[in-house]
């Protein structure tokens, strides 16, 4: 782009912020319901007034040069905000391409009478706003990805919750497939609770576990000894028949770690293993304890 192209564009700021801002209201696909006008308006121009300096620097072809960090700066701001409000990835780089139609029409405008430097321009224009489209391309993946991985965490703990049964006894129900990184969430929750309650025993109930493999043994094994260290025994309810076959099957040694086909057999064991006596007296269920000790 030369320098009389650049300082044509800088002195129609003005008609250029409004033609796109017209371009994007009238646009369908216009998301008022996560951004407002006035807030799009400031975006725009910041943008917009960023770029048209760019433009007046030394290379302005390279949109990796010094010229255009802060316009990079700014579409890797807008492209990551969009991609944690909601915007689609077809609606984020429409915001890019629609100034580039604009910037176009002024060219067209200033230069029609003149086809070959209007050639050259657009074809310069053109290879720069696409550079800057796929910087914003780029950056809103990684915005996304970002977000998705928020919110896989987010799934994780709430999916994995260590509640406090009765004074020294925890229980944790696992709902869905164990994996190494959901492993390490379950261990990490197990631990911190055991040590902020000071309990004794964790009940694992994997009765929302549809399958039990060799690898979901080794983490369930690896999640026991973990507890152990730390002072608490861990019981393994809601062995079902199909996932007890299973283990059979596979040869997966569990003899050394307790396990119940249910979470209330599991709070029985519980009890006993703390010598705490469960009596039912003539108003209900009276619980005595005898005192705490394997």
């Amino acid at each position: 782009m030369n320098k009389e192209t650049a300082t044509y564009l800088k002195g129609k700021k003005k008609q250029l912020l409004e033609a796109w801002m017209g371009s994007q209201i009238k646009d369908a696909a216009l998301r008022d319901d996560l951004m407002s006008v006035s807030e799009l308006q400031q975006q725009s121009d910041e943008l917009l007034t960023s770029l048209l300096k760019a433009f007046t620097s030394t290379q302005a072809d390279n949109v990796d040069s010094e010229g255009y960090e802060n316009t990079q700066d700014l579409i890797n701001e807008i492209s990551i905000s969009r991609a944690r409000q909601g915007f689609s990835p077809r609606e984020t780089t429409a915001y890019i391409l629609s100034l580039k139609e604009i910037l176009s029409n002024a060219l067209v405008e200033q230069f029609s009478s003149n086809p070959t430097v209007l050639y050259q321009e657009i074809i310069s224009m053109n290879k720069i706003m696409d550079s800057l489209s796929i910087v914003s391309m780029e950056t809103y993946i990684k915005g996304r990805e970002e977000v998705i991985m928020r919110q896989t965490n987010e799934m994780s703990e709430i999916s994995t919750p260590v509640i406090r049964v009765w004074e020294g006894i925890l229980a944790l129900p696992i709902i869905g497939t164990l994996d190494s990184a959901r492993t390490q969430v379950v261990m990490e929750a197990l631990l911190e609770e055991i040590v902020a309650t000071g309990s004794r025993i964790a009940i694992l109930d994997i009765s929302g576990v549809p399958t039990v493999d060799s690898l979901v043994a080794q983490h369930l094994i690896k999640t026991v000894s973990a507890a152990r260290l730390m002072g608490a025994e861990c019981i393994i309810s809601g062995i079902r028949a199909e996932i007890a076959q299973t283990i059979v099957h596979l040869g997966i040694d569990l003899t050394n770690i307790y396990t119940k086909a249910s979470l209330a057999s599991a709070l029985k064991m519980s009890f006993s293993m703390l010598n705490i006596q469960v009596t039912r007296g003539a108003q209900g269920t009276q619980i005595g304890n005898k005192g705490f000790g394997f």
